[in-house]
């Protein structure tokens, strides 16, 4: 920026306002990095008997300082983003496979996926947000991806959507007891925007794993993109929701059903009516009573 004195202050501001209009509010770092260079090759250092010899054999100038010898510099390690350009998706969805399969227990599970670089979205979030709530439920819920509060919290569903999908759960006697939480993909998409079908990819063995090792009675996908991902369907949300169809991850398997996402609610209250539907549907199925509503609803999608 070639100005300055009150001229530099507004176009600063200006700079940061272009960044936040464009999804960028949360800071990661004190410097600008790309995460996504090609780490710059450094050249072989000499070995360090030839450099002893050559400083031998060359005398120094009369009057000259001693030269002291200097240790051979030595190649940073390449960081995780590097790691991630040259890693092909089968190479990483292939890892991903076998760190869930040799998770015994959701701990190991949640160390393994922290240690893993295969999805891109970790190299901008500030946090992995695994999941939260009862690790024996009858209700699992499912969202598409954290957003800010939740990249800041580390957890699933703790802003104001997920303040909201708290009350429409303890509606129909659902709780952190009794009901677990988690995300389509674990680490918060840039701007908040909805997770791609390669990220969902590379994530969707942890949560298969995640959902085998917690044996939940009932799955509650909420949103198009987890709908559209678990239940492998490109259909709208409102075409899906209310509708039971049955979910397998890894060795288990049990009745899911698609409906509205909190967010959407918070833009949209007039589809509350249709979200409570679902939720007296998945209410009904937990207590064993027949509460299919088969409604599919109409509207755009969420």
């Amino acid at each position: 920026m070639d100005c300055d004195g009150e001229n530099a202050h507004a176009a600063a501001a200006a700079y940061l306002a272009w960044h936040a209009d464009n999804g960028v509010d949360l800071g990661i770092g004190h410097a600008p990095c790309d995460w996504f260079a090609e780490p710059t090759p450094s050249r072989e250092p000499r070995s360090s008997a030839s450099t002893r010899s050559d400083r031998a054999a060359a005398p120094s100038a009369p009057g000259s300082p001693a030269v002291t010898a200097a240790a051979p510099s030595v190649p940073a390690p390449r960081s995780s983003a590097a790691k991630r350009t040259r890693a092909t998706p089968d190479d990483a969805l292939a890892e991903a496979q076998a760190i869930a399969a040799a998770a015994p227990d959701l701990a190991t599970l949640e160390a393994g996926l922290a240690a893993f670089d295969g999805c891109a979205l970790k190299a901008t979030a500030k946090s992995l947000c695994f999941g939260r709530g009862a690790e024996n439920p009858a209700l699992m819920v499912i969202g598409e991806a954290p957003g800010r509060e939740e990249d800041i919290a580390g957890a699933p569903f703790v802003g104001p959507a997920g303040k909201l999908l708290d009350k429409m759960l303890a509606a129909i006697g659902q709780d952190g007891a009794t009901t677990y939480v988690t995300n389509l993909v674990y680490w918060r998409p840039p701007g908040n925007r909805s997770p791609t079908p390669e990220e969902a990819m590379v994530c969707r063995p942890f949560l298969d794993r995640q959902i085998e090792l917690l044996r939940p009675h009932v799955v509650l996908i909420l949103g198009r993109p987890a709908a559209n991902t678990l239940l492998e369907t490109t259909q709208s949300i409102m075409k899906m929701r209310g509708k039971w169809a049955e979910l397998r991850a890894g060795g288990h398997t049990c009745d899911a059903v698609a409906s509205l996402h909190p967010a959407y609610l918070l833009r949209t209250p007039l589809a509350k009516r249709s979200a409570w539907r679902d939720l007296q549907a998945v209410q009904a199925r937990l207590t064993g009573v027949a509460g299919d509503t088969g409604d599919a609803g109409e509207g755009n999608k969420s």
